[in-house]
């Protein structure tokens, strides 16, 4: 994928991750988080199943003969942001929950870079990213405070 649609498919993502949490919440109030939680991930792997099928990419899942634990951390990031988010956006609210979700992210992300970890190319921190994670993580203490 070229960067131009990469970041706008990223942008549309991002928008709607942030109705993830107070819609997995609302569920939460009929079903109980954890069971919000496995509703809202069985959607996402129909949701999934089906594309992998119709792309006719099905066929590749024969590799994971190759799978190592590192690769489970998808998937315990993707169950780890349903429930935690579900459950910290009633006293955050969905704004708090985004701060925090992409501060964190972003250091984390910058961390993995930088000693390329999983796979990743390493590259360098400078002063200004520093400085960028200290405004980011100012920010997020200010649209956390209530």
């Amino acid at each position: 994928m070229e960067r131009f649609p990469a970041i706008m498919l990223t942008v549309l993502v991002g928008g709607l991750v942030a109705t993830q949490a107070p819609a997995n919440a609302s569920l939460g109030r009929h079903v109980s988080d954890l069971g919000a939680t496995l509703v809202s991930l069985l959607i996402s792997l129909a949701i999934i199943g089906v594309l992998l099928v119709a792309s006719g990419d099905a066929k590749a899942l024969t590799n994971l003969g190759g799978f190592r634990p590192e690769h489970a951390l998808g998937g315990i990031a993707g169950a780890a942001v349903v429930y935690g988010s579900l459950v910290a956006v009633r006293p955050l609210g969905a704004g708090g929950v985004a701060a925090a979700l992409v501060c964190s992210q972003l250091i984390v992300a910058a961390v993995l870079d930088k000693f390329g970890l999983l796979g990743l190319d390493r590259t360098s921190l400078s002063v200004t990213h520093v400085l960028g994670f200290t405004l980011l993580i100012a920010g997020t203490l200010l649209v956390t405070s209530r």
